[in-house]
């Protein structure tokens, strides 16, 4: 009997885990240890660059895109689809031998350019080698436009930077639309953000000095994650969620429970979780108490915005507070590694 904790937990529960922006190495502790799909990020290059194991190979490979693009930004985007398909690849097997249900790794396109075309273009060109690899596209308008016509065609599909109710069934009704009359469905998820969620919020009670208790703001980003789950599994339960965007062990270990893959980096939450192996205990389905959805709403705007449907708009999801932040930190390093192409 395998008594990891990974293990015991797709043993015991309906919840899969994903491993998050992974190392070829990484990719196969996380397989060894359970996981089942991958979510790469815009920041992927960056940390390939950063890391001295694999930055000789990174540096052979851009010079000889070099030869190929004269665009950074373009050299930048090929880079990033040979990377990534080095851990499409790693992934595979295990999709074929499920006949495609377990085995994705997302890719997502350049976070500087989220235009309905060049998310179109760019998710055409990622997928064009492995069959396991899955269109990662962010909920806003342009983004949610291009999720129903990448479905339509039969595209695997990750729906990110989902940080409010209305974005996760913005994403099912698109979803629902694309699918009419087709016999064969590409599977589609759409990822809740519920740690860069809790970040933000944590950030916003500090900054602005909300009067609330930690043990009620502790519990936000896992409560919005809960009604998007409850409200889109009524649309669509076709349509698989993610949790992402892990900031602390909970986001895992709260999530146990749901039927759903949790997406979590290898290093600072997998392997700690791996080394503490806690108890398998089914906490998602468990009710968040109203007086803490009425303390959050009534004290921080952006949680009534994240939680409650007529609170957003479409218009609205780009900007975002909590959008902004997670998107920003994958356009800092989108950047950095553009700037280090150009220079080398």
């Amino acid at each position: 009997m395998n008594n990891k904790y990974f293990k015991r937990v797709i043993d015991q529960t309906q919840t899969q885990f994903w491993i998050n922006n992974v190392t070829k190495e990484e990719a196969h502790l996380a397989i060894q240890n359970g996981a089942t799909g991958c979510t790469q990020n815009p920041s992927y290059v960056w940390k390939m660059i950063e890391n001295p194991n694999e930055n000789g190979k990174v540096n052979e490979i851009i010079k000889e895109l070099k030869e190929q693009y004269d665009d950074s930004n373009e050299v930048l985007i090929q880079l990033q689809k040979i990377l990534v398909e080095e851990i499409a690849e790693i992934f595979l097997p295990m999709y074929e031998e499920s006949k495609g249900r377990y085995g994705y790794v997302s890719i997502q396109s350049d976070p500087t350019n989220e235009t309905y075309e060049e998310i179109m273009r760019e998710g055409m060109l990622n997928t064009e080698k492995f069959p396991n690899l899955m269109i990662k596209i962010p909920a806003i308008p342009d983004g949610i436009r291009a999720i129903e016509d990448l479905a339509r065609i039969g595209k695997p599909i990750n729906a990110t930077e989902i940080m409010s109710v209305r974005q996760g069934v913005d994403v099912c009704h698109a979803y629902n639309r694309a699918i009419i009359g087709m016999q064969k469905k590409a599977p589609i998820y759409y990822s809740h953000i519920s740690g860069i969620l809790d970040e933000y919020l944590a950030n916003y009670v500090k900054d602005n000095n909300v009067d609330i208790s930690p043990d009620y703001l502790w519990q936000a980003g896992i409560a919005a994650a809960k009604k998007t789950y409850e409200i889109c599994n009524e649309i669509n339960n076709e349509v698989g969620f993610i949790g992402g965007g892990a900031r602390g062990l909970h986001h895992f270990t709260e999530m146990v429970g749901a039927d759903a893959c949790i997406t979590i980096n290898w290093k600072g939450t997998a392997d700690k979780l791996l080394e503490e192996n806690p108890v398998v205990v089914q906490r998602f389905n468990s009710p968040v108490p109203q007086i803490v959805i009425d303390e959050l709403t009534d004290k921080i705007l952006d949680f009534k915005k994240a939680y409650y449907i007529n609170e957003i708009t479409p218009e609205e999801y780009h900007h975002f507070g909590p959008v902004v932040l997670f998107r920003n930190s994958f356009v800092t390093a989108w950047e950095k590694a553009r700037d280090y192409i150009s220079n080398i």
